[in-house]
């Protein structure tokens, strides 16, 4: 759902200064309709993207993601901050040169930064070795709701990175409203006397699984927003978080 005027005012006013959206979003209308709503406002954001899905499918080929870029830049009316390649674990062999024409973008000055958001790393992890220029970032999935395997994935997937170069994405499965949320206390991943809702520990605790810097994630509430403000400022338990980790492993070796 694209953001109204009145959510990114409300988003402005609260501190939030960045925005995530991809080529195909909102039926491939996502930078227009984002340019259009926030006019004059948008430079105010540090704007990320995403390219690797049209019309006709998903594909890295090259020209088709350089032609996203430049459709990118002059839809929104000015050069994203970062552009993504969008989950290439689709397509493993196809991650060199896809990475290529994203760092070529970079260089002609169609985005400041260049990454790969990706649902899941471990098909990438082979093909990793073959690319010769390096992400700026990577943003993969984070939270409770991430299987181990793939949190192990993730966290060899961006071991090069520093740490504010490793970005989460959807913590609550794309749905914080899900009953499954309100039934599991995520307040046993808190660091004593952290009053807390559900919402809040859960995205806490998403920042440690896997360790990000940053969380991607939805909403067209500013009650919604707010809430989620204030967990990013509760802090998880290390101890707590070891332990779920070692359950994880316990449970996919058996």
């Amino acid at each position: 759902m694209a953001p109204t005027r009145a959510l990114l005012e409300h988003a402005l006013t609260a501190g939030v200064t960045a925005l995530d959206t991809a080529f195909n979003y909102d039926c491939y209308a996502s930078h227009r309709v984002l340019a259009r709503t926030a006019r004059e406002l948008l430079g105010r954001f540090e704007v990320s993207t995403k390219v690797g899905y049209f019309p006709d499918g998903h594909t890295l080929e090259p020209a088709q993601l350089r032609a996203a870029v430049e459709q990118t830049t002059a839809e929104l009316g000015r050069t994203p901050d970062t552009v993504f390649l969008h989950n290439p674990e689709h397509d493993p062999p196809g991650l060199a040169a896809a990475c290529e024409e994203l760092a070529s973008c970079q260089e002609a000055g169609l985005c400041r930064a260049w990454g790969i958001a990706t649902w899941n790393p471990a098909p990438l992890l082979a093909a990793a070795p073959t690319v010769s220029v390096k992400p700026d970032v990577i943003m993969v999935r984070a939270g409770l709701a991430v299987r181990g395997e793939v949190l192990d994935a993730a966290e060899r997937f961006t071991a090069e990175l520093g740490a504010g170069d490793r970005w989460g994405m959807a913590p609550f499965a794309g749905n914080p409203n899900d009953p499954v949320w309100s039934k599991v206390d995520a307040t046993v991943f808190l660091e004593p006397g952290q009053p807390a809702s559900q919402i809040q520990a859960g995205l806490a605790a998403a920042f440690a699984l896997p360790a990000v810097s940053r969380i991607a994630l939805g909403t067209s509430s500013p009650q919604h927003l707010d809430e989620l403000i204030a967990g990013v400022r509760h802090v998880a338990r290390a101890s707590v978080v070891d332990e779920y980790r070692e359950l994880l492993r316990a449970g996919t070796e058996q």
